[in-house]
């Protein structure tokens, strides 16, 4: 399906089910899509729960044509296309809970969601993230600038891909950071929705919204009694090897003062763990577990829907 958010139109992938225990709603990944989820979204069909993922502006079937690139205050954009859908499946299943799943880049847009939107969910689980507060964060802010203002906004920012992503290959052999499963790294480097260089203006938004995380500002809107869970592999270089998800889980419990926040840290496992074969039934048994704890009881049937050098 597509929603459109003033102009733009937004696809949204939807597993549904029939009286849903809660919707969880997806939040993919930077240079990836949506419907990568598919086989874990079935696995949550299969235990009564309604998946819903969109596309992200500058990826998949959402910008085909323009895969890495969004035009200014893409990463606001966003957050306002995951509060759309939020709206509209609270509409279509009145009285349903639903929990938000964040990874990486959608587990940072997940991050800006509980303080915007945590007293609509039930619970939060961000997955693949970090702590990202330190001078990576400006330094990428000022790269990004100057590449939009000598490159031009649309350009690839492959230094800024290099300084990342180039790090989180290093100590993995052949630089598989992503995941410890071959054929999952095969499948993402074959994907062409996967693995494009994003642009500087993507860039430049995105370390703009990091930037807006952990302020007093940002601290003052949390829920306190959320429910949120905090996984990833403890091998994650995005995660620097589970310390900044330890640092993330000592913000939200010591700083913010959240009362129900846990933290898994999956060992031998990567950025990817969710689609990794090696031990895939304690992973997604883990997402589980959490949904179970705070989905509540099946709902009624749904409501009627609302209309409504630069390289």
């Amino acid at each position: 399906m597509t929603l459109k958010n003033g102009k733009k139109e937004i696809f949204v992938y939807e597993w549904p089910v029939e009286s849903p225990k809660a919707i969880v709603q997806i939040v993919h990944g930077m240079a990836e899509h949506a419907g990568r989820y598919e086989a874990f979204a079935r696995f949550l069909n299969e235990h009564g729960y309604y998946v819903v993922a969109d596309d992200h502006r500058g990826h998949g079937r959402t910008d085909e044509k323009s895969l890495g690139y969004a035009p200014k205050d893409m990463f606001e954009h966003t957050l306002s296309d995951e509060a759309l859908i939020l709206e509209t499946f609270q509409r279509k299943y009145a009285d349903t809970p639903v929990v938000v799943l964040g990874f990486s880049y959608g587990s940072f847009l997940t991050q800006h969601f509980l303080a915007r939107h945590g007293e609509d969910l039930a619970g939060a689980i961000v997955a693949g993230s970090s702590y990202k507060k330190d001078a990576e964060v400006y330094l990428g802010s000022a790269v990004a600038a100057l590449g939009c203002f000598f490159c031009g906004e649309k350009k690839p920012a492959k230094l800024i891909e290099k300084l990342s992503f180039g790090a989180y290959a290093k100590g993995f052999e052949g630089g598989a950071w992503l995941s410890t499963d071959d054929e999952n790294n095969k499948a993402y480097k074959d994907d062409p929705f996967c693995g494009f260089t994003c642009s500087f203006r993507f860039y430049s938004d995105f370390f703009r919204g990091l930037r807006g995380l952990y302020t007093p500002a940002y601290t003052a809107k949390l829920r306190r009694d959320l429910p949120v869970l905090l996984i990833s592999g403890a091998d994650d270089p995005v995660g620097a090897r589970g310390k900044g998800v330890k640092k993330l889980y000592d913000f939200y419990t010591k700083q913010a003062g959240m009362k129900n926040v846990k933290l898994k840290l999956f060992e031998n496992s990567r950025h990817e763990f969710l689609n990794e074969t090696d031990g895939r039934a304690e992973k997604w048994g883990a997402v589980l577990a959490f949904l179970e704890e705070t989905a509540g009881a099946p709902s009624e049937e749904p409501a009627a829907e609302s209309s409504g050098s630069c390289d």
